[in-house]
């Protein structure tokens, strides 16, 4: 019986039946295949180069690599840096060796996650690149800059490809309803929310328009609406690498959003992490992090409610503590803002760090014992409780011979405002102290 079916090969996905034959059907990165764009440009000039093609997944990475191998009459050999090792790219350059001398055929050597092969893995590539053996094409979904190795990165172009936009998952949405859904129908609705559940991957879209064909199919129906949605698919959630470059990119934002002052924004990219899947427990933290960093002592309110709105995720979970988290980020972005206490620190770091090792003066020194005070440890020391103004004016309490130094500097900010006054009357009492000497 299973030899009565061995002849029938699968269909292939949606997704591979729409696959671009030519560049002119790719739909979306107008910005390199635009007239005049710098792959057209390579398209049109009939000369291959080494490239690394950049970018989230489901947006052509690997259909621009196949129509290069078409248009340039090429061999097309695919490693991925996920299944391969050493031996694969061995093999595969043996491979490129085998089809130049018995086709007189150049090869495309196209290896999809680059960024997952190691360095030693990456500088396997080098000397067949240098020789012209084979046209290095890479794919990745993380920055280029931190995870391909500088000699690979200096003889292969950068394109950063970019997101589909709705518009344009639109037109990829006809062109599969009309040439391969044989006559499904969706409402509006239907439509934007399948659209806005792709969030611009056209992969991801085609599958879920080929899971959608045959839940209908089964189903006996001939037209999805936003009900049959509910039961077909799983939760709505967006791309999210909690590893890679959207999820650093996207906490980027919110922190920047925070220290602008703009409770908007903050709120929109603090909501787009969590629907996106991250660990409240990170934003959290993150957010205790910013309101040290970026509002500090202007308003340590901001500190305070950073700190209890972690405690309150943690008592409650999600998704009531995630309310917690969202109004400390509202409440961060609309406070007074100084980063003076973390200039200072930073400055204090790097001081202490080229300075030597400088003795602690004798009476800024604790004498809990006989021998220590005979030794004088202590010797000296001004209780600032019992001078005027409980203030020690003209004390010096860095080490003997350091330069001086001012690390902060509060702001007119906030309650920084009221810390400038005070350091400045401070500062006034030293400098009085000081002329009576």
């Amino acid at each position: 019986m299973a030899d009565l079916f061995a002849h029938i090969a699968p269909a292939a996905p949606l997704a591979e039946r729409l696959r671009p034959k030519h560049i002119d059907e790719v739909i979306g990165q107008s910005h390199l295949l635009g007239p005049g764009r710098p792959l057209r440009l390579a398209f049109e000039s009939g000369k291959l180069h080494s490239m690394i093609l950049w970018g989230p997944p489901g947006v052509g990475k690997t259909t621009l690599a196949r129509l290069m191998a078409s248009a340039f009459d090429a061999e097309f050999v695919p490693l991925s840096a996920v299944l391969s090792g050493v031996k694969d790219i061995r093999e595969a350059i043996a491979q490129a060796q085998q089809v130049l001398q018995q086709r007189g055929c150049h090869t495309i050597l196209f290896v999809d996650e680059v960024h997952r092969f190691n360095k030693s893995q990456q500088d396997a590539f080098l000397p067949f690149v240098e020789q012209g053996l084979v046209t290095f094409i890479g794919a990745t979904t993380e920055n280029p800059s931190f995870e391909v190795n500088n000699a690979l990165l200096s003889r292969a172009q950068v394109y950063v490809l970019h997101v589909l936009s709705a518009e344009e998952l639109a037109q990829l949405f006809e062109r599969a309803q009309r040439t391969a859904l044989e006559g499904l129908q969706f409402d509006d609705n239907a439509c934007e929310r399948i659209i806005g559940y792709a969030d611009g991957d056209a992969r991801r879209l085609l599958n879920v328009l080929e899971q959608l064909q045959i839940a209908a199919q089964t189903a006996g129906v001939s037209k999805i609406d936003s009900a049959f949605l509910d039961n077909t698919l799983a939760q709505n959630l967006r791309r999210f690498d909690k590893g890679g470059e959207a999820f650093y990119d996207q906490i980027s934002a919110l922190h920047k959003s925070v220290r602008g002052s703009n409770p908007d924004a903050a709120l929109y990219w603090l909501v787009r992490m969590l629907d996106g899947g991250t660990d409240p427990r990170y934003l959290a933290r993150r957010i205790v992090r910013m309101a040290w960093e970026d509002v500090g002592l202007a308003d340590p309110r901001g500190i305070e409610l950073a700190l209890r709105a972690a405690e309150t995720y943690e008592r409650l979970g999600s998704p009531e503590g995630e309310l917690a988290l969202a109004q400390a980020v509202l409440y961060m972005a609309v406070a007074a803002k100084s980063n003076a206490g973390y200039v200072a620190y930073n400055a204090a770091r790097a001081f202490v760090a080229q300075d030597g090792s400088r003795e602690v003066p004798l009476r800024l020194r604790n004498a809990p014992t006989k021998l220590m005070k005979q030794l004088d440890y202590g010797k000296g020391y001004r209780y600032a409780h019992d001078e005027v103004e409980g203030y020690a004016a003209g004390e010096n309490y860095f080490p003997d011979g350091m330069p001086e130094v001012s690390f902060y500097q509060p702001t007119d900010r906030g309650l920084e405002a009221k810390i400038a006054e005070k350091l400045a009357q401070l500062r006034e009492l030293d400098a009085a102290a000081k002329k009576k000497i």
